[in-house]
């Protein structure tokens, strides 16, 4: 399998990732991993409706992403990650798939988050997931929309959350 492009956004497939992270990607294939997804039905079919044209879209968990990743009929395929979260990309990647970066763009603000920009907000979970990531030398690129530039997501941490 050929890793083209992971990113965590929330919303997972809307415009900006139809429109420009897909394109940027330029895979064959979108697999979303993401448990609480991939146990419901209703959101798995949005998914795939919303799925730019003439690409394919898989909704799985952790385990079936790395089954897989790890499956030889797929050596070629061309792929886009999306994640809702960091510890499944963390799980992920302590599974064996070698994600080399991960574009962090959406994570929603709700109760119990602390927000670190506009468009990303943490818990302590997500805050740990990131500083092992970063440990495992994955780069954590800070970027809402493509043209942005890069932000250093554990400096922004550092400046926001009080430990």
């Amino acid at each position: 399998m050929i890793i083209k492009f992971a990113r965590i956004d929330d919303r997972l497939i809307h415009g900006q990732v139809a429109t420009v992270w897909s394109k940027q990607a330029d895979a064959e294939r979108i697999i979303v991993v993401s448990q609480e997804v991939f146990n419901n039905d209703i959101r798995k079919k949005l998914l795939k409706q919303a799925a730019p044209a003439g690409m394919k879209v898989n909704v799985v968990d952790v385990k079936k992403a790395v089954a897989v990743y790890n499956n030889p009929k797929y050596a070629d395929t061309t792929v886009f990650y999306l994640f809702t979260n960091p510890e499944e990309v963390l799980e992920l990647v302590k599974s064996g798939v070698p994600l080399k970066s991960i574009n962090i763009g959406g994570m929603r603000f709700e109760e119990g988050k602390t927000q670190i920009t506009k468009a990303v907000s943490v818990t302590k979970e997500d805050i740990a997931a990131f500083k092992e990531l970063d440990k495992l030398g994955i780069e954590l690129d800070l970027r809402v929309l493509a043209d942005d530039a890069k932000k250093d997501l554990l400096k922004l941490i550092d400046q926001k959350v009080k430990e």
